[in-house]
């Protein structure tokens, strides 16, 4: 058999591509209400049904139920906890809560107020202070909150840490530290943890279906797959590439560019290293039950106040690029880190239901025109509109059908 059927399982719709393995081309896809309030997997089933994909291999992303929120625990805000966070959204997380420095009781309340789903334990380079590594995993040990942690901390104490909590009994996945030195962020080892972590206790502790079955299916959270989308999109066109999915809830975007030696070696070195690959999620931005929070951020933007969908998708989309690109303030009275340079971006990829109904050239448009917002913007970008959900597909099938993932990806740009 040469055909899949790659399945998303969003918190609205359930999205279904059947593809042509050998010839490596879209043969039919649809898109079903997602069945959350029964079980996910009647909608799943139709979807499939709909595009003649009954027999054929499953290949599932899920960001129904929420997705997989994250907290990020680490040693100091504008290093080892500013990596962490930027690894987490890495991997297809929203991240709902950052604390830094040694956890007290208030800090475990808030923390545990934030509802995250996985906790990422951080801090210190390998090599360098431990102590606040190891009181964090001590605290939360004690506390019981039986939340799994992926710990990717300094590699001296990383053992020790990880005894902490699981003589607690706290579920503990150890990888490789995501700041091993100053300036060097290493997103990978934590991000395929984080991954594993959510297809083995998220998926099933949301209650999305009464069986064991669609937590066996899913792969990855939506944005992990389309990020692994993005990555391929960026080496078969070998440009930057920036892309922004504006849904109901939430406004992502994805940036992919090409690294810069003196930003990483030199005087511009950002001690919390820089992500090439890249993703920020804006939790109060969306056209659906995200309206309200746009309208807000319109109006502390000086933006005129969006009504129609397409006015809601593009201020969604123009404030979700603003501070993609200006960065964010880890805290009161700190300093912007984790900025991004857009200039020398080629390709601008639209996503979302308003965007694929039409609303492509008007949302873009505005994002591309935004001279007021605070970012130097692209200057010979070509945009385009993934109409047909080519990116996640693509990135579900990377690692088992790389040919056909990249055939898929080239009918996006070329």
């Amino acid at each position: 058999m040469t055909d899949v059927v790659c399945v998303d399982v969003g918190s609205t719709y359930t999205k279904a591509a059947k593809i042509d393995l050998s010839g490596a081309r879209l043969i039919e896809r649809t898109e079903v209400p997602t069945t959350s309030g029964t079980d996910v997997l009647e909608g799943l089933n139709a979807a499939v049904a709909a595009v003649g994909g009954q027999g054929a291999p499953l290949y599932v992303c899920s960001s129904a139920g929420g997705g997989l929120r994250l907290a990020v625990v680490g040693y100091e805000s504008l290093v080892t906890a500013e990596a962490g966070h930027r690894v987490g959204l890495s991997a297809g997380a929203q991240v709902v809560h950052v604390a830094a420095g040694p956890l007290t009781g208030a800090a475990v309340t808030a923390l545990r107020a934030a509802r995250p789903d996985v906790i990422l334990l951080v801090g210190g380079t390998d090599g360098g202070d431990g102590e606040v590594l190891l009181h964090n995993a001590r605290r939360l040990a004690a506390q019981r909150l039986r939340l799994p942690v992926v710990l990717a901390g300094n590699a001296d104490v990383r053992p020790d840490a990880a005894a902490a909590l699981t003589a607690r009994g706290v579920p503990v996945t150890v990888t490789g530290n995501v700041l091993p030195r100053i300036g060097v962020l290493d997103p990978l080892p934590a991000r395929a943890a984080i991954r594993d972590v959510f297809l083995r206790h998220v998926i099933g502790g949301k209650r999305l279906s009464r069986g064991p079955r669609f937590a066996s299916l899913v792969r990855a959270a939506t944005p992990d797959a389309v990020l692994a989308g993005v990555e391929l999109l960026a080496d078969r066109s070998g440009a930057g590439v920036l892309v922004v999915d504006v849904g109901g809830a939430t406004t992502d975007v994805y940036s992919a560019l090409v690294p810069d030696a003196e930003a990483e070696t030199g005087p511009r070195r950002d001690v919390a290293g820089t992500l090439w690959r890249s993703r920020t999620v804006e939790g109060d931005l969306g056209v659906a039950v995200g309206a309200d929070g746009t309208r807000q951020a319109a109006i502390a933007e000086k933006l005129p106040e969006p009504v129609t969908d397409r006015e809601l998708a593009a201020t969604a989309a123009m404030i979700a690029l603003r501070r993609h690109a200006r960065g964010h303030s880890p805290g009161p009275g700190l300093p912007r880190t984790g900025g991004r340079d857009l200039r020398d971006v080629r390709l601008v990829v639209g996503s979302g239901g308003v965007l694929r109904h039409g609303g492509g050239d008007h949302v873009l448009g505005a994002v591309l025109a935004d001279t007021a917002g605070g970012w130097a913007l692209p200057d010979r970008a070509r945009s385009i509109v993934d109409s047909e959900y080519v990116l996640a597909a693509a990135g579900l099938l990377a690692v088992d059908h790389p040919d056909a993932a990249a055939g898929l990806i080239d009918t996006l740009w070329r």
